[in-house]
């Protein structure tokens, strides 16, 4: 951002007299502050930010943003009833600056990744700023939108939601030019309430620039039905066959001959699916770094968005082609001959179904083994989700089952409800797991196995362990061999 002092008082009604110094960004953690920041004080349940002003002041914060009167903090302060809501209204100010065509995602899974993935394709015709990775609450998208300069040509904004009225905030301040919608199941059900999450999905919608437009799946009946309510001008795309203006469908794992010549990272072809795109009439197949069902909703949101924003069929394939993934979202590694599956990041049933999906596509012919945590935040559904997941496991007969966390034993039960009879490991810490896969794993060709769960599992760390055992044998083993 580029705003004054003077410029940002007067749009909060405070007084700010002629004070002109320049403000550049805005940062929420003392030791981020430089000189030109605005430090924002923010009050939590186990530290306060306001205890912190002196020092971020002292690293050259050229004022700060408060809750309460701190009279020798050495700097200018802007005085506010609420801080975080102060901070969506100062990024609302500048955004209505910014010449940039704003977008904004959302979505029940995946949205981090298509924001990611739609941000790099349309890199390939200008300058495209972003939230970093999933920081896209009422602190972490305002904060992104104030560290763009405003001379970007697209800005790509996630929207995360948690609670009832999120994305009212959020919307508000971001009024984008494009809603992309990508999906709606449950998700942080826990906190939103009885009106479902399609309905606050949705509700982004509401908040489009004159002239806006909303791009959304048409393969959720409930988030189809919330989004046609509004009288916002909704294009509509597709990987289930469905009507729509925009579709995608899986083929198959991408061939070097289908990477597009100029594609930086061409020699990453096996680790890209191939999939046909329809742009209202065009047809074209083309390399992503995705593969199965979920792969095709994403390669379908991504390439309408590119395509309304004005790129060419070109451009989109070129940037689908060059597109990397952000870590621990199915990222491939190879560990002791497996192929492994990392999407540690988080979980909520729909992301567990397409994941478990598409690794079960992969590991055709080999064992699949999982290594799964408790998806949190889903309240009173908590129980029933859990169980679905045991009958969507065992219809995939996996090889063995690895589990950490709570609703254990709803897991166990939909597995045994639907037939499974393997081997069932509930886990502790990363020795428990790596000594059970030692043991699990023995008699076992190597095949593909998946780590994913919501982020209170810390899976990563059974991951990270279980890299670390694995590369101690092949140390040893080569040592034997020398």
């Amino acid at each position: 951002m580029r705003l004054s002092y003077a410029e940002i008082a007067a749009y909060l009604g405070l007084p700010g007299g002629s004070d002109d110094r320049l403000l550049t960004a805005a940062v929420t953690d003392s030791r981020e502050a430089s000189p030109g920041a605005l430090f924002v004080c923010v009050p939590g349940s186990r530290v306060d930010g306001h205890d912190f002003a002196a020092a971020a002041v002292a690293r050259g914060a050229a004022a700060v943003l408060a809750q309460r009167p701190l009279p020798s903090v050495g700097a200018p302060v802007l005085l506010v009833p609420d801080t975080v809501a102060a901070l969506g209204r100062i990024a609302a100010l500048w955004r209505s600056r910014t010449t940039a065509r704003v977008v904004g995602v959302t979505g029940t899974a995946g949205k981090t990744t298509l924001k990611e993935v739609l941000a790099q394709v349309l890199a390939v015709r200008g300058r495209t700023a972003r939230n970093a990775l999933n920081h896209n609450n009422q602190i972490g998208m305002p904060r992104a939108m104030l560290a763009a300069d405003g001379q970007e040509d697209f800005w790509v904004m996630e929207a995360g939601i948690s609670h009832a009225g999120d994305m009212d905030a959020l919307g508000a301040v971001l009024r984008p030019d494009l809603g992309v919608i990508l999906n709606a199941g449950a998700g942080h059900t826990e906190g939103l309430g009885e009106k479902g999450v399609a309905w606050h999905k949705a509700r982004l919608l509401r908040y489009l620039a004159s002239g806006g437009l909303g791009l959304v799946c048409a393969d959720y009946p409930d988030l189809a039905r919330e989004a046609g309510a509004y009288a916002a001008q909704v294009r509509w795309f597709s990987a289930a066959g469905r009507s729509a203006d925009y579709a995608a469908a899986y083929l198959g794992p991408a061939a070097l001959t289908d990477v597009p010549c100029g594609t930086a990272q061409a020699d990453r072809a096996g680790e890209l699916g191939l999939f046909r795109i329809r742009l209202e009439g065009a047809t074209a197949a083309v390399a992503a770094p995705f593969r199965g069902a979920y792969g095709a909703e994403n390669v379908a949101a991504v390439a309408a968005a590119a395509h309304l924003l004005g790129l060419s069929l070109e451009e989109i394939a070129l940037g689908l082609g060059r597109a990397v993934l952000p870590a621990q979202r199915l990222a491939r590694l190879r560990l002791g001959g497996w192929q492994v599956l990392d999407d540690t990041y988080n979980a909520n049933p729909l992301s567990m179904r397409r994941m478990l999906e598409a690794t079960a596509g992969q590991a055709a012919g080999v064992p699949l083994v999982a290594v799964l945590g408790e998806m949190l935040e889903l309240g009173a559904q908590a129980a029933p989700c859990h169980e679905e997941l045991g009958r969507q496991l065992a219809a995939l007969g996996p090889a063995a089952v690895f589990w950490k966390g709570g609703q254990a034993e709803a897991v166990r039960a939909g597995l045994v409800r639907g037939g499974y009879a393997g081997p069932w490991l509930p886990v502790t810490d990363a020795a428990d797991f790596v000594a059970a896969w030692e043991r699990t794993t023995a008699g076992l060709p190597a095949g593909v196995a998946l780590f994913k769960g919501s982020r209170g599992n810390r899976l990563e760390v059974l991951l990270a362990a279980l890299q670390e055992r694995l590369g101690r044998s092949e140390a040893a083993r080569a040592q034997c061999g020398a």
